[in-house]
């Protein structure tokens, strides 16, 4: 049998060395398939908890260790403290795993500061620093927070996911025996754990957050829907089932190319991929749809629950240039839209100044739209232009959106 640490280390080393995101190094990383949920677990886990394991592997290693010793470590200190391994076990996987790596002379380091290792001797700082070591958020994040949402700041930060959400076009009672958690979305469940079948392939079913679906819910059918920024194309296809034609755009070529390959599996042929840049105007376009989604790019800290790679990715500088992107692109995209026809702003960030702030920035400029506030039967907040959904009532997402009308 396989080290039990060896795959999660393959992956990690993926995400912590070469800042590749979590989803695509599970997908491109072989793992002993027996043990999938072990180790998806185990990378969850260390990735939710890094920085407590941080402080936690600096209680018995003051200097830094190199790269390999310290993921090796912090897998190793997520079994002892978070799944309550033996010491002796845990201890012995790590040594034998770093023996594997060609690591063996740091073996007996590691042998001697996991037996050393005592949680109960890790101070935790109080107050929001406190929280930025308990939580996978950073401390920037928690502060922000902490301005907008006050005392719920705590509920919001150490709200986990509620597992996998499956949204079914069809057959759904074949899997319903298992346990789930319902929500207010047709066909949308959410499993513990979900392998998918042959049922995924033939488009029975489709993994897809709730906040996705709860965005999709807003939209109004229509004849003619543009999906600004789609990829990989689950509103799109989502879409398709209200609204007559479905245009979706995304950058890159690789990007379309998902949306392609996400309809071909669904089975939707009413929707056409394009490789478009949605900040740049096309005149084909000029008020050409009844509808337009502008589900922009973001902070994603309402996707931490399900991204817990995300705050090792961003930093506090990287939020400046994003309200001058978003507020392009529904500048752009309004433009799009014909009268009496409808545009939706969406973002999965928990941030103000990249919900409302863009929106009614724009409203102050365009007086030919006039905001129209959305209902949702998903747990949400009221804003003075959208609403904002927050992991503490909505399965784990967080997510904006605002919808307004061309008069």
């Amino acid at each position: 049998m396989t080290n039990p640490f060896y795959d999660p280390y393959q992956i990690l080393v993926k995400v912590y060395g070469a800042g590749a995101h979590l989803k695509i190094a599970l997908a491109e990383t072989p793992v002993e398939e027996l043990h999938r949920t072990r180790t998806v677990k185990t990378v969850y886990g260390v990735l939710e908890n890094d920085s407590y394991l941080s402080l936690c592997l600096k209680s018995v290693a003051p200097k830094s260790p190199k790269q390999t010793m310290r993921i090796v470590m912090k897998i190793a200190l997520y079994w002892l403290i978070f799944l309550q391994k033996p010491k002796y076990m845990v201890t012995d996987t790590a040594v034998e795993l770093l023996k594997k790596l060609g690591k063996g002379g740091a073996a007996g380091f590691a042998n001697a500061a996991l037996r050393a290792f005592d949680a109960a001797k890790v101070a935790i700082p109080a107050g929001d620093e406190g929280l930025a070591v308990t939580t996978p958020y950073p401390l920037f994040a928690i502060k922000k927070l902490r301005a907008e949402y006050g005392d719920r700041t705590e509920s919001i930060v150490r709200a986990k996911s509620k597992g996998v959400t499956v949204r079914f076009a069809r057959g759904e009672e074949d899997y319903l025996n298992r346990p789930h958690i319902a929500t207010p979305f047709r066909g949308v469940y959410i499993f513990e754990n979900f392998a998918r079948d042959a049922a995924f392939f033939a488009g029975d079913y489709t993994f897809q957050s709730v906040g996705s679906v709860a965005i999709c819910g807003v939209v109004e059918p229509c004849g003619r829907m543009l999906d600004a920024c789609a990829a990989p194309g689950g509103k799109s296809v989502l879409l398709a089932d209200k609204c007559k034609r479905v245009t979706a755009c995304e950058l890159h070529a690789h990007r379309v190319a998902l949306i392609e390959s996400y309809l071909s599996r669904m089975g939707k042929h009413n929707v056409t991929a394009l490789q478009k840049d949605s900040s740049a105007f096309d005149p084909a376009f000029e008020n050409a749809f009844d509808g337009v989604l502008c589900d922009v790019p973001c902070s994603g800290f309402g996707t931490v629950c399900e991204n817990p790679d995300l705050p090792l990715l961003k930093k506090e500088e990287d939020l400046a240039g994003l309200f001058r992107t978003q507020l392009a692109i529904l500048e752009n995209c309004s433009r799009y839209v014909a009268e009496d026809g409808a545009l939706y702003y969406s973002t999965c960030s928990l941030f103000s100044e990249e919900n409302d702030g863009v929106v009614g920035a724009f409203l102050e400029k365009h007086p030919e739209f006039r905001a129209e506030l959305p209902e949702s039967p998903l747990s949400h907040e009221k804003k003075r232009y959208g609403i904002q959904f927050l992991p503490d009532e909505a399965f784990g997402a967080g997510f904006y959106v605002a919808k307004m009308r061309r008069v």
